[in-house]
């Protein structure tokens, strides 16, 4: 199959198109919408111990999300009961057809229009590259149902994209990775200039910092080939987390230095050398199946709190003052991740925020 089902994207015309802006994680959130984990060969199958740890390890972030802000979770129709059944009272549940539960990705990524109304923008979601082991035939419709159903305007992207592969500090400035948006799997032949012109067009971004690359575990078979939201993440203007690997055993040893130098070597949109602030990784190098990619870069900012990835390590507690640091005024709830990164990915993954309308002139975004 081919990775693009619309017509390749047109620098000209994204520059032309109605800007919309895309705020930063930490702004005030209408809601925030999940996807229940479907049988699957990732989670296995009905019944299954893989699928209900997985189950458990979506519900988990859910409820906790869900003391702070609204949530929604999508579930397949044959799962609705189990669902609701799973998630309890007071976190909504909507029905469509699913491949997959990593809603960061196959989901919308919510905007504001000019007016400060939320517009969802849809980007062609083509398995992480078209990748062998992916099914996305469900999953790259979901994009347009969650934002109509969040009564969203509609704004398609010829451009193929996931929600973790990009980061944005809502000032204008916008993390990418080389090996994901010029993935010959994903915009084969596609260039920065092209790929910068459709980002900032739909997210309102000036400035791209493009890292060379992601962490090591994300190039092996079932990886992402290299998204941003494990390895670096703006906590504020000016301001930008990275992974940090301390142990040389660990091949991301030299790939989060490298990473390093390349955010400590840009400027912002504002002009602003960026605050580049060290979260070290989990001390556990291999989980029994390699080297690991755990992170507590990929956390998840929603009213009022940090939900924190939790390995049952050491510098869990570490990374909770950090992060408590990083968002002044926000509690820090750790939860256990380590099923979630089994299955692929963390809870940034699993998580798309819903903006509030902005109300007033401007675009700009509070740091809070």
């Amino acid at each position: 199959m081919h990775p693009a089902t619309r017509p390749a994207a047109d620098p000209a015309a994204a520059a032309a198109a109605p800007a919309t802006v895309m705020p930063a994680e930490w702004a005030p959130h209408e809601r925030t919408w999940m996807a229940f984990p479907p049988p699957n060969d990732t989670f296995g199958p009905a019944g299954s111990d893989t699928l209900e740890r997985a189950r458990r390890a979506w519900s988990a972030v859910a409820t906790t999300i869900a003391r702070h802000e609204p949530v929604t979770v999508v579930a397949d129709p044959v799962d609705a009961a189990a669902a609701r059944a799973a998630l309890g009272e007071g976190i909504e549940v909507v029905q469509a057809p699913l491949d997959d539960a990593w809603l960061r990705d196959s989901g919308p990524t919510f905007a504001h229009g000019a007016d400060g109304s939320v517009a969802a923008v849809d980007w062609v979601f083509n398995g992480w590259g078209a990748q062998e082991w992916a099914a996305w035939g469900s999953d790259q419709h979901l994009g347009r149902f969650v934002a109509e159903r969040s009564g969203a305007e509609v704004v398609p992207s010829a451009l193929v994209n996931e929600g973790g592969g990009f980061h944005v500090d809502g000032e204008g400035t916008v993390l990418l990775t080389e090996t994901v948006q010029l993935d010959p799997g994903r915009n084969p032949g596609a260039t920065k200039e092209q790929v910068e012109a459709e980002i900032h067009a739909r997210l309102g971004t000036t400035r791209a910092i493009w890292l060379p690359r992601g962490l090591t575990r994300d190039y092996d078979e079932f990886g992402t080939r290299g998204h941003v939201d494990i390895v670096a993440a703006f906590a504020g203007p000016g301001t930008v987390l990275v992974h940090r690997q301390d142990d040389p055993a660990h091949p991301d040893f030299e790939v989060s230095r490298q990473i390093r130098a390349v955010l400590e070597a840009a400027t912002d949109a504002q002009g602003r050398r960026l605050r580049v602030v060290d979260v070290p990784a989990p001390t556990v190098l291999d989980a029994g199946d390699g080297f690991v990619d755990f992170s507590y870069i990929n956390h998840y900012v929603a009213n009022g709190v940090v939900v924190l990835c939790a390995f049952d390590d050491p510098n869990d507690a570490v990374a909770a003052r950090i992060l408590g640091r990083a968002y002044p005024g926000r509690a820090v709830e750790l939860v256990d991740a380590r099923d979630i990164f089994a299955f692929g990915g963390g809870i940034h993954c699993i998580t798309q925020q819903q903006p509030a309308a902005r109300t007033g002139a401007g675009h700009g975004q509070g740091r809070r």
